[in-house]
């Protein structure tokens, strides 16, 4: 049988480590005799959440795996145990393949499994990912990545997707939608972290462009140009730049960009405003050009976001 061995060293979140036992676990009847060997293997006792958890073998046993899991960790500022990185690293190198879920991903960092592929982890520690292993590739916007023998997803319920992945390579689409449908999840959902990412707005404060933000959020579907923003800052369009780049981290054409999509969200959240409303309503202009500019930064289009996040 498949051997699917969960790291459970550290502290550990609950949910994920709940999520990956719940999958692979339980067999659906059509894989009833052809299914996984789940193991929790760790030095001892660890704490998972409120619960404290006994494992059925030690790190060892990752190296003899066939997948390793490797759980979301509480708190990414603290280094991973020593023990369980060179557990992950010795079980790489003797075939497994490893999946980690969210803030898992920086178990995978410190073994040096991360440089050159792409990774990613729940959307709020994806900076420090990409800080602290700078050789990795991490792409703050997908649910999970996929290298062949390294995976990674983003946090809480993207372990699910993650996992339903693994059991659609392993298994065959049939058997990853049948567990997917006793999960009563979507055997795959459309775009990435991106949507579930409330866009900051920062527009209080005493920061040199608080008023100018304040001023913009107020017309955002009039044509704002930069020129228009820097003659109203009474400043020039290459300082306005500058000051853009240290108070919100973007250009202004992109923080412009980035608020017009964010109001689009609003109103398809909140109202039954036609696309083509939204899109002037938001400075977008056309349907067209507002799907296209939705899609790049939210990652689906807006009668897909409409549909997932639309309010009653």
């Amino acid at each position: 049988m498949h051997t699917v061995a969960l790291a459970t060293a550290g502290h550990l979140l609950h949910f994920e480590l709940g999520v990956a036992y719940e999958i692979f676990g339980n067999p659906p009847p059509d894989a009833a005799g052809n299914w996984y060997d789940v193991l929790l293997c760790g030095p001892g006792p660890v704490r998972v959440g409120p619960f404290m958890v006994e494992p059925d073998d030690g790190l060892a046993r990752l190296a003899r795996a066939d997948t390793v899991i490797v759980p979301a960790c509480v708190d990414v500022d603290e280094p991973p145990p020593t023990e369980l990185v060179d557990a992950v690293r010795a079980a790489h190198a003797a075939g497994a393949r490893i999946a980690s879920l969210c803030t898992g991903a920086f178990v995978l960092g410190a073994a040096g499994l991360l440089d050159d592929r792409r990774a990613t982890t729940h959307w709020a520690h994806t900076a420090e990912l990409s800080a602290r292993y700078p050789h990795a590739v991490v792409d703050a916007d997908v649910l999970y990545t996929d290298n062949g023998s390294v995976l990674t997803s983003a946090g809480k319920a993207a372990a699910v997707d993650l996992c339903l992945h693994l059991i659609h390579l392993d298994h065959g689409a049939t058997i990853a939608n049948t567990v997917a449908r006793r999960l009563v999840v979507p055997p795959h959902r459309a775009g990435g972290q991106a949507q579930f990412v409330a866009t900051p707005v920062p527009v209080s404060g005493d920061h040199t462009l608080a008023q100018l933000l304040a001023w913009a959020q107020e017309r955002l579907d009039q044509p704002l140009t930069v020129t228009d923003l820097a003659r109203r800052a009474n400043t020039s369009p290459r300082h306005l730049g500058r000051l853009f780049r240290s108070v919100t981290g973007q250009t202004p054409l992109q923080w412009l960009l980035t608020q017009r999509v964010r109001r689009a969200q609003q109103l398809l959240e909140a109202t039954d405003h036609s696309i083509e409303s939204v899109a002037v309503a938001t400075g977008m202009g056309t349907a067209t050009t507002l799907r296209r500019q939705f899609k790049r930064v939210v990652g689906v289009p807006p009668d897909t976001y409409r549909r997932s996040f639309r309010t009653t």
